[in-house]
C-alpha cells in the first residue's frame, strides 16, 4: 500500500487560484447511462479543475474488502480500540494504491493540506493517518484509494455529451456513511427524481 511520503514540496496550506478553477468544489453526479461501469452511479468531488485537466474522489463507492484498521495495519500505524472507524472508499481508477483524505478545514496537516473551498481540503501525507488514528485528526474526514482524472478538455467534453450532473458540495454526500443514498441525495438537491431520470435516460 502506497501513500505520499511524509516530506513534501507543498506549502503547509495552499490555496487554489480562483481564476484557474471551474468545478473544483463541486460534486459530478453520473447520468444512469453512464458506459463506464467504474462510474455507474458514482458521486465525485472535484479536487482540482482547470484548463489543464480535472482530478476528484469517488465518494460513494466504500471498499469491501478492506478497514481502516486493515489499511492502518498494512502500514504499520498504531491504533487503538478508539481508533475512528474511518470508511475506506475506491476514489477512482488511476494510481489505487496511493491515498487521499478530504476532511474538513479545521485540521490542517504540518506536511501539506490542499484547502479546495467551502469548508474542505485535501490530505495526502501520512501524518493525516497517524492523526486520525491517534484522535487528533479532522472532525469529519472520508479515506479514498485512486482517484478519477481528465485530461484537458476532457471532463467538459463528457459533461457536454449529457456524461453527468453537477450540483454543489453538501457534508452528508461527502463524509455520510449511507453511501447506497448518495448517488439519489445528490439528485434530488438538484430537484430531480432519480427514478424519474432513470426512466427517460437515452431517450430523446
Amino acid at each position: 500500500m502506497l501513500w505520499l511520503a511524509r516530506n513534501t514540496a507543498r506549502p503547509h496550506s495552499a490555496r487554489m487560484d480562483p481564476s484557474a478553477t471551474h468545478l473544483t468544489g463541486k460534486l459530478l453526479i453520473a447520468m444512469p447511462d453512464m458506459a463506464d461501469p467504474r462510474f455507474a452511479k458514482s458521486v465525485i468531488y472535484i479536487c482540482a479543475h482547470s484548463d489543464e485537466g480535472a482530478m476528484g474522489l469517488i465518494v460513494n463507492k466504500p471498499q469491501l474488502q478492506i478497514s481502516f484498521t486493515d489499511l492502518l495495519d498494512q502500514m504499520q500505524l498504531p491504533h487503538t480500540a478508539a481508533t475512528p472507524d474511518i470508511r475506506v472508499h475506491t476514489g477512482g481508477p488511476v494510481e489505487t494504491a496511493r491515498g487521499f483524505v478530504l476532511h474538513s478545514t479545521e485540521y490542517t496537516s504540518g506536511q501539506g493540506t490542499l484547502e479546495v473551498g467551502g469548508g474542505i481540503g485535501m490530505t495526502a501525507t501520512m501524518d493525516v493517518l497517524e492523526d486520525i488514528a491517534a484522535g487528533r485528526g479532522p472532525a469529519q474526514a472520508m479515506l479514498a484509494l485512486g482517484y478519477a482524472g481528465w485530461g484537458a478538455g476532457q471532463l467538459e467534453q463528457e459533461i457536454l455529451q449529457n456524461g453527468w450532473l453537477t450540483c454543489d458540495p453538501r457534508d452528508d454526500i461527502i463524509f455520510g456513511r449511507t453511501n447506497g443514498d448518495k448517488w439519489s441525495s445528490a439528485l434530488k438537491s438538484l430537484g430531480i427524481d432519480p427514478l424519474l431520470l432513470s426512466a427517460t435516460a437515452g431517450h430523446a
